[in-house]
């Protein structure tokens, strides 16, 4: 294959040969979705692709590239550790210097009670080894009936097929004979949409902790193992809890002795404005799932991060049965952890994560202040770095728009049209914001006035079109 290949040769060649995920695989064949865009190199919150267009990244990515692009810190790291071992297995006890200094610094910045973690390579193998972990759990404890995993509608815990069937988004289950079974789904903590009018935020979460409750004792308590919970949802529309929701929701697991699982694979590491989202809510989780923001996805490393509790009882399954048969090829990765370690001393050395609390906060002012009264959006939403807006048809009777109007879409576009990376959300018309966690006040600015552009072209679009009627 020519080194010196054309910009049109590459473009064909990613046609015909990469399989993209989340795309429509016949129309970008046919070049229906126009031409691939092919990124070439990035600094701090820029991206340039291979035509010399300068994009800003108001996503990180996918809420991941929290320390910027282009830190040579990290990519230093991983030579010196490609160069000195790179690569070992962790089985039967087999270990590396990289590993246990990350593994050491997880825990101390950890909610409180977490022992131990596990590592793999995405949020999904993150959660698929929770799964079983809780499995695990509940026979060792004498709860075999134990099998049942609730998550929420709207909720996104990866694309495997026990994770793509915890996703409460339909998207990652049609067609593909999900979800499986004893996965079950209960309410959406999302205010705007699923509160009774006149109903404050805290009765709704105590709604929504009912609703728990109810699904819990018509399954029956002695048949559920454990509840997983983002924090604050992601990919199902940044939807930050109301208020007094995982105080409700954490009264009802520990009623039925169920386990918590906080799947923190966004929210760790500082989006949020605290090191963990557990922190801010008060979340008190048996198994924390991190990945993203634990090596500003400079390579892929995820983790599950094991509370006393569950510590205890396979230490016990372990003593009973022998080892514990579970495990990944690259568990542990020493380059990998090489990375996370220069990524956590960039966050902890430039206080990223108050900068994040403090900057966040800023967003959420700017895009209240800008679009509260906007004529297509209905809900301005988000916590810390965090943010999106909901567009309605009428924002006084909530009407929505005919999702065949694509409204998230459209803005998302026009926000691309103004070299401003923004994410539609799915299953909703949403536009999603979740910039680099090194975000100034002045890229704030930028963001929410090229967001502002956008959503006005799509609301005079939709005018003139007559949609908008």
């Amino acid at each position: 294959m020519k080194k010196d290949a054309t910009a049109e040769q590459l473009e064909d060649w990613d046609r015909s040969t990469v399989f993209h995920p989340s795309t429509d695989l016949n129309a970008h064949e046919k070049g229906l979705l126009g031409p691939p865009r092919i990124m070439e190199t990035a600094q701090g919150m820029e991206l340039i692709d291979r035509s010399g267009k300068k994009l800003l990244d108001g996503f990180a990515g996918l809420y991941c590239v929290n320390v910027g692009y282009g830190r040579t810190e990290i990519a230093d790291a991983i030579y010196e550790q490609a160069k000195q071992l790179a690569y070992y297995h962790t089985y039967v006890g087999h270990s590396n210097e990289p590993l246990i200094r990350l593994s050491r610094r997880i825990i101390d910045m950890a909610p409180e009670n977490m022992r131990t973690v596990f590592y793999g390579l995405s949020g999904s193998d993150a959660n698929e080894t929770q799964i079983k972990l809780a499995w695990y759990y509940q026979n060792i404890v004498g709860q075999p009936k134990r099998r049942k995993i609730i998550s929420r509608k709207r909720g996104y815990h990866g694309s495997g097929i026990y994770t793509g069937s915890l996703t409460g988004l339909p998207v990652f289950q049609t067609h593909f004979n999900l979800p499986v079974d004893d996965v079950l789904h209960t309410v959406t903590p999302h205010y705007y949409w699923g509160a009774e009018p006149g109903m404050s935020e805290t009765d709704f979460s105590r709604w929504c902790a009912d609703q728990l409750e109810s699904l819990i004792l018509a399954e029956g308590p002695e048949t559920i193992a454990a509840f997983i919970g983002e924090p604050v949802l992601g990919t199902g529309g940044i939807i930050p809890p109301p208020e007094g929701y995982w105080h409700a929701i954490q009264e009802v697991l520990r009623k039925y002795d169920i386990l918590l699982i906080a799947d923190e694979v966004v929210t760790a590491f500082g989006r949020l404005g605290t090191n963990f989202g557990s922190t801010l809510y008060g979340i008190e989780p048996d198994l924390i799932t991190i990945a993203k923001g634990l090596t500003s996805a400079y390579l892929p490393l995820s983790g599950v991060v094991v509370g006393e509790r569950v510590w205890k009882v396979l230490q016990q399954g372990c003593e009973q049965h022998g080892a514990l048969g579970h495990g990944w090829t690259y568990s542990g990765h020493p380059v990998c952890a090489a990375a996370a370690l220069a990524n956590l001393d960039i966050i902890e050395r430039e206080n990223i994560v108050d900068n994040a609390r403090v900057v966040g906060a800023y967003l959420q002012k700017r895009l209240h202040d800008d679009f509260d009264d906007h004529p297509i959006v209905g809900e301005v939403r988000g916590v810390g770095l965090l943010g999106a807006l909901e567009f309605v048809k009428d924002p006084a009777s909530k009407t929505r728009w005919d999702p065949e109007t694509k409204v998230g879409p459209r803005v998302a576009k026009a926000c691309l049209d103004r070299a401003l990376i923004a994410r539609a959300m799915p299953h909703g018309d949403i536009l999603g914001m979740a910039p680099p966690l090194v975000a100034t006040e002045s890229d704030i600015d930028e963001i929410v006035l090229r967001v502002h552009q956008a959503v006005d072209a799509v609301a005079d679009e939709l005018a003139r079109s007559g949609l908008a009627s």
